[in-house]
């Protein structure tokens, strides 16, 4: 399906290919099957073989990353909770927690105004307000079924946490940000968003990973559809949008591939020469 949207040539780019890192949702996982396409898998597969090093980029929380079981083995390292942590092995590159008061003004806010917020520190996970809309959006519509809704909170609150992911608008973002003014949303749903501190977030990961690793972010190509996306889409020497992205992050991309169910990671592979 020959779809691409080219917005660059493969011969603008000169450096080899050293690293590439993949979203989970909509990028690597397909929201239609909610698995990995065989096509991505062998294109991982090969893009390993010839050395290249491959890194997850995700907003999941370690705990809930239950979904690339097929490729788990060919995985160097994560970038997770949009950039709050991020890991090479046992070894945490960005570690970068929300001030404890501003989690609690979540917290009240949720209280007031009735929402459903996923509180997440570095391992435990817990649900404050639970509402139908998190069985919706996290049980139903991404597979997530490890969290356990009756959990209390409150010893959550007393570890460091990395993210916040409240059920709400954009409006209703707008409205407790700036009570929150260490932290940022990296929104990639219109039901939810991902609120970590300032700073935390993929291409400022990415740029700490290569710097740890030794290579260039320049030798680097990264791969994602949603807004928590564009961050390391602008880091990464190429930053490859996916045909199912939102037009703001197609926009923001380098070049544009086919969908996730239409082989575009190995169709972004196959143009770049990162496999042949």
């Amino acid at each position: 399906m020959e779809s691409f949207l080219y917005l660059c040539s493969p011969n603008r780019f000169s450096m080899a290919i050293k690293a590439a890192f993949f979203d989970i949702d909509g990028t690597l996982v397909s929201f239609q099957t909610h698995q990995i396409p065989a096509s991505t898998i062998k294109a991982i597969e090969q893009a390993k073989e010839r050395g290249v090093k491959i890194f997850i980029s995700t907003g999941r929380p370690v705990a809930i990353i239950n979904n690339i079981d097929p490729i788990r083995h060919l995985i160097d390292g994560y970038i997770t909770f949009n950039g709050a942590r991020t890991f090479i092995g046992d070894e945490d590159i960005t570690l970068m927690p929300i001030p404890e008061e501003e989690v609690r003004t979540m917290i009240t806010d949720a209280s007031c105004r009735n929402y459903a917020v996923v509180v997440c520190g570095k391992e435990d996970i817990g649900i404050h307000n639970h509402t139908s809309i998190f069985d919706d959006v996290f049980v139903h519509g991404l597979g997530v079924t490890n969290i356990d809704i009756h959990q209390p909170i409150e010893p959550l609150l007393h570890q460091p946490v990395l993210q916040l992911t409240p059920f709400f608008s954009v409006e209703d973002e707008r409205l407790i940000l700036p009570s929150m003014p260490h932290c940022i949303s990296a929104r990639w749903n219109p039901r939810f968003t991902d609120i970590t501190l300032r700073g935390a977030d993929k291409g400022n990961a990415l740029l700490q990973l290569t710097k740890y690793i030794g290579i260039s972010p320049e030798e680097c190509i990264a791969f994602g559809d949603g807004g928590n996306d564009m961050s390391i889409l602008h880091a990464a020497g190429i930053g490859v949008a996916m045909g199912n992205a939102d037009e703001a992050v197609q926009a923001a991309a380098d070049y544009v591939t086919t969908s996730v169910d239409d082989d575009g990671i190995r169709n972004a592979f196959l143009h770049f020469g990162v496999i042949s």
